[in-house]
Protein backbone atom coordinates (compact mmCIF):
# COMPACT_ATOMS: atom_id res chain seq x y z
CA UNK A 1 0.00 0.00 0.00
CA UNK A 2 1.07 3.10 -1.03
CA UNK A 3 0.75 6.16 1.65
CA UNK A 4 -1.16 9.26 0.54
CA UNK A 5 -0.38 12.50 1.04
CA UNK A 6 -3.23 13.10 3.29
CA UNK A 7 -2.60 9.77 5.26
CA UNK A 8 1.16 11.41 5.74
CA UNK A 9 -0.36 14.69 6.96
CA UNK A 10 -2.96 12.81 9.33
CA UNK A 11 0.08 11.09 10.65
CA UNK A 12 2.27 14.77 10.96
CA UNK A 13 -0.84 15.76 12.95
CA UNK A 14 -1.20 12.95 15.05
CA UNK A 15 2.31 13.07 16.16
CA UNK A 16 1.89 16.72 16.65
CA UNK A 17 -1.16 16.23 18.90
CA UNK A 18 0.63 13.63 20.99
CA UNK A 19 3.87 16.32 21.30
CA UNK A 20 1.88 18.73 22.51
CA UNK A 21 -0.38 16.21 24.82
CA UNK A 22 2.74 14.90 25.99
CA UNK A 23 5.34 17.61 27.10
CA UNK A 24 2.56 20.15 27.93
CA UNK A 25 -0.33 18.06 29.76
CA UNK A 26 0.87 15.19 30.76
CA UNK A 27 3.64 15.83 32.93
CA UNK A 28 3.89 15.19 36.31
CA UNK A 29 6.60 16.46 39.20
CA UNK A 30 8.62 13.23 38.90
CA UNK A 31 8.83 14.13 35.42
CA UNK A 32 10.16 17.26 35.65
CA UNK A 33 11.99 17.58 38.69
CA UNK A 34 16.00 16.36 38.36
CA UNK A 35 16.14 15.95 35.07
CA UNK A 36 19.35 16.54 35.28
CA UNK A 37 20.41 13.30 36.16
CA UNK A 38 21.25 10.30 33.78
CA UNK A 39 19.24 7.87 35.19
CA UNK A 40 16.08 9.44 36.10
CA UNK A 41 12.63 7.31 36.46
CA UNK A 42 10.45 10.73 35.03
CA UNK A 43 12.15 11.11 32.10
CA UNK A 44 12.03 7.44 31.05
CA UNK A 45 8.41 7.96 31.63
CA UNK A 46 8.03 10.75 30.07
CA UNK A 47 9.49 9.62 26.96
CA UNK A 48 7.65 6.07 27.08
CA UNK A 49 4.19 9.10 26.90
CA UNK A 50 5.90 9.90 23.79
CA UNK A 51 6.70 6.67 22.59
CA UNK A 52 3.02 4.87 23.60
CA UNK A 53 1.10 8.28 21.57
CA UNK A 54 3.42 7.52 18.59
CA UNK A 55 2.58 4.01 18.85
CA UNK A 56 -0.95 4.95 18.68
CA UNK A 57 -0.65 7.55 16.21
CA UNK A 58 0.97 4.23 13.72
CA UNK A 59 -1.98 2.05 15.06
CA UNK A 60 -4.43 4.74 13.63
CA UNK A 61 -3.56 4.58 10.33
CA UNK A 62 -2.91 0.40 10.03
CA UNK A 63 1.21 0.54 10.77
CA UNK A 64 2.09 -3.36 11.03
CA UNK A 65 3.16 -3.86 14.55
CA UNK A 66 6.43 -5.27 13.63
CA UNK A 67 7.25 -1.71 12.10
CA UNK A 68 5.74 0.12 15.10
CA UNK A 69 7.73 -1.44 18.21
CA UNK A 70 11.36 -0.67 16.65
CA UNK A 71 10.40 2.59 15.50
CA UNK A 72 8.65 3.86 19.00
CA UNK A 73 11.77 1.90 21.05
CA UNK A 74 14.13 4.00 19.07
CA UNK A 75 12.13 7.23 19.36
CA UNK A 76 11.91 6.40 23.37
CA UNK A 77 15.97 6.42 23.37
CA UNK A 78 16.44 10.03 20.93
CA UNK A 79 13.54 11.87 23.20
CA UNK A 80 15.18 10.12 26.49
CA UNK A 81 18.71 11.33 25.14
CA UNK A 82 17.50 15.13 23.84
CA UNK A 83 15.63 15.85 27.14
CA UNK A 84 18.56 14.20 29.31
CA UNK A 85 21.07 17.04 27.48
CA UNK A 86 19.13 19.90 27.38
CA UNK A 87 18.06 18.92 31.36
CA UNK A 88 22.39 18.66 31.89
CA UNK A 89 23.00 21.94 29.47
CA UNK A 90 20.88 24.06 31.61
CA UNK A 91 21.73 22.50 35.07
CA UNK A 92 25.20 22.96 34.23
CA UNK A 93 24.65 26.37 33.12
CA UNK A 94 22.45 27.22 35.61
CA UNK A 95 19.69 29.03 33.31
CA UNK A 96 16.47 29.55 34.07
CA UNK A 97 13.35 30.46 32.32
CA UNK A 98 14.64 34.14 32.54
CA UNK A 99 17.88 33.78 30.43
CA UNK A 100 18.06 33.58 26.63
CA UNK A 101 20.28 31.09 26.96
CA UNK A 102 17.32 28.60 28.54
CA UNK A 103 15.00 29.45 25.59
CA UNK A 104 17.43 28.61 22.79
CA UNK A 105 18.25 25.41 24.60
CA UNK A 106 14.49 24.73 24.82
CA UNK A 107 14.20 25.59 20.89
CA UNK A 108 16.86 23.39 20.12
CA UNK A 109 15.33 20.67 22.36
CA UNK A 110 11.75 20.74 20.59
CA UNK A 111 13.47 20.92 16.83
CA UNK A 112 15.00 18.22 17.83
CA UNK A 113 12.05 16.03 18.73
CA UNK A 114 10.84 17.50 15.81
CA UNK A 115 13.39 16.46 13.28
CA UNK A 116 13.01 13.04 15.30
CA UNK A 117 8.99 12.36 14.27
CA UNK A 118 11.05 13.99 10.02
CA UNK A 119 12.75 10.79 10.13
CA UNK A 120 10.12 8.65 11.86
CA UNK A 121 7.60 9.42 9.35
CA UNK A 122 10.45 9.35 6.62
CA UNK A 123 10.92 5.35 7.71
CA UNK A 124 7.03 4.83 7.66
CA UNK A 125 7.00 6.75 4.28
CA UNK A 126 9.61 4.21 2.87
CA UNK A 127 7.99 1.10 4.73
CA UNK A 128 4.60 2.03 3.12
CA UNK A 129 6.06 2.11 -0.20
CA UNK A 130 7.59 -1.28 -0.49
CA UNK A 131 5.41 -3.01 2.01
Amino acid sequence: MVASYSTLLILLCLFQIKHMLADYFLQTKIMLDGRDQYLHLGRFLHAGVHALGSLIAFLLLGTPIGFILPVVLLEWAVHFHIDWWKGRHTADQQLTPADAAYWRASGVDQALHQLTYVGMIWLWLMATQTG
